[in-house]
């Protein structure tokens, strides 16, 4: 189902929850979500749609993936980006990393690490930030 965009900094400024299988229908809904939105979106967590929940998700180079309780392990390469968002209006500057190891569950809640590079890298680390409750 495709949901509303969340507005409220406030709600946005929460650390989210750690998801579990029970938030299978919300990663549904965000990809769907995300899908609605590609032309000016690569990447969503589900603060973004309402729920407070460590999920996200983006476009992994042409594929859309779902990540569940991403944390980042390891960084290196800083960088100063400028980015925008949905749920903000305009851009805002951000530093990030060129290179990040990160650690998520898949669907089906196995353990998964990977080291992302460039764009990738980049869109994680906004959602990741909007999993820890901070905005851009």
């Amino acid at each position: 189902m495709i949901r509303d965009i969340c507005k409220d900094e406030v709600f946005l400024a929460r650390q989210a929850e750690p998801a579990g299988p029970e938030d299978l229908a919300v990663a549904a809904d965000l990809l769907e979500t995300l899908e609605h939105h590609r032309e000016g979106c690569v990447g969503m967590a589900a603060n973004m749609i309402g729920v407070n929940k460590r999920i996200i998700a983006f476009d992994n180079e042409g594929t859309c993936q779902v990540m569940f309780n991403p944390e980042i392990l390891k960084k290196s390469g800083p960088y100063e980006a400028e980015e925008g968002c949905l749920s903000l209006t305009g851009t805002r500057r951000a530093r990030r990393w060129r290179i990040v190891k990160v650690r998520w569950q898949n669907e089906r809640f196995q353990e998964r690490i990977k080291t992302f590079t460039g764009w990738t890298a980049q869109i994680i680390q906004h959602e990741i930030d909007h999993c820890e409750g901070i905005l851009i």
